[in-house]
């Protein structure tokens, strides 16, 4: 199988309701069933690579987080956040007729999985039965999000996809090397033609502002919550990190290992943030994790 099927669940928003659109690769009756969840402006398609390793395997659902990809955008952009991804995943879960999957997050996606492996009453069956937090933790390091807040939501056009395809490179070298084919395919998806001719990002521009409202003091309150919940995570639990990573730093990634689950960390060097799991070394990390 070389493409994902791609289907839709119904969400609610304190608005109203939305589709969030999901890419599923596998046998649909596999009860083994792993989701991808992707990073703040990317989309599931970023998984193809990994989910096509993991389909012989598993189920594979790699989501398009609301606002991204072909889910449809929120009314208001303030309920881009953390909140809004969890309980669109809760619907998700019960549109798969599932009560446990296994979970690969990638930043964002990362801190989705963390909140809902830590959603659960003592005595109950956490939703997440293993957990991959692809190069993130409690403590995300400010300066990172001052570089992504330079282009993120940034109105552009591109008179082509590889045009765009060159400006993301350009922004994105901490991912580590690529083939240009690898990064045309990892980049494609990002693109739908714009309204007046050429191509132009497929996420709402407005995702930005919640992200740009977050200051050093959010942050501060955002961490001790987040470690709270990553201290409540009892599941299996392993961090990847890029070794230049400038979101993840090395203390942060020491003290995971020392507390909570207590997550092995596999770094990859010449990699910052964040892995595309794309590299084999990579897939087979994460693959060996979740068949473990």
């Amino acid at each position: 199988m070389t493409e994902p099927r791609l289907h839709h669940v119904t969400c609610a928003n304190p608005k109203g309701l939305h589709r969030m659109a999901y890419w599923e690769w596998g046998a649909q009756d596999n009860p083994r069933v792993v989701v991808c969840a992707h990073g703040l402006s990317r989309q599931g398609r970023d998984f193809d690579t990994l989910a096509q390793a993991l389909s012989a395997d598993f189920r594979v659902i790699c989501p398009d987080v609301v606002g991204r990809g072909r889910s449809d955008w929120l009314p208001d952009p303030m309920l881009y956040a953390v909140p809004t991804y969890v309980a669109d995943m809760v619907a998700l879960l019960a549109r798969l007729n599932v009560e446990q999957v296994s979970w690969v997050g990638t930043s964002m996606g990362g801190l989705i999985g963390l909140s809902l492996a830590s959603l659960h009453a003592q005595g109950q069956v956490s939703p997440i039965s293993r957990l991959v937090l692809n190069d993130v933790g409690p403590v995300i390091e400010f300066a990172s999000l001052q570089r992504i807040g330079t282009y993120l939501g940034a109105p552009m056009r591109f008179p082509s996809v590889e045009a765009g395809a060159e400006f993301l490179w350009s922004i994105s070298q901490s991912f580590g090397p690529h083939t240009p084919e690898q990064w045309l395919a990892l980049s494609r998806p990002q693109f739908k033609p714009a309204p007046e001719g050429g191509w132009m990002f497929q996420y709402d521009p407005a995702i930005a502002v919640p992200f740009r409202a977050f200051t050093p003091e959010i942050a501060a309150f955002s961490e001790a919550m987040l470690w709270k919940a990553y201290d409540s995570v009892t599941v299996p639990t392993l961090l990847v990190r890029g070794q230049d990573s400038d979101l993840l730093s090395a203390d942060t990634a020491r003290a995971m290992g020392q507390r909570g689950p207590q997550a092995p960390c596999v770094e990859f060097a010449g990699v910052g943030h964040a892995p595309t799991l794309i590299a084999d070394d990579q897939v087979a990390c994460v693959r060996e994790f979740l068949l473990a």
